[in-house]
């Protein structure tokens, strides 16, 4: 009787002009080879963050759709919201 506790991004998105990476991590109990349970959690990654810690797999999709039109676009944007009160 050997639980195990295993945790996968199972999926990635990328949403918004701005190209934000959307990921949804998998937490997966399972005792024996049968799952017991399946949870989530979600996080946006946006153009300006550093990804240097996260899996290849999203640093190679971040570095593929993160041009620097983007990039630009994304500073462009944020530098013209209005600063709260």
């Amino acid at each position: 009787m050997a639980l195990e506790k295993t945790t996968a991004d199972d999926k990635i998105e990328i949403v918004s002009d701005y190209k934000h990476l959307n990921i949804r991590t998998a937490t997966i109990i399972s005792e024996d080879g049968t799952e017991l349970s399946r949870s989530f959690h979600r996080r946006v990654i946006t153009p300006d963050a550093d990804v240097s810690g996260e899996s290849a797999e999203i640093q190679g999709i971040a570095a593929a759709v993160w041009t620097d039109a983007v990039k630009s676009a994304w500073q462009t944007f944020q530098e013209n919201q209005p600063t709260p009160a």
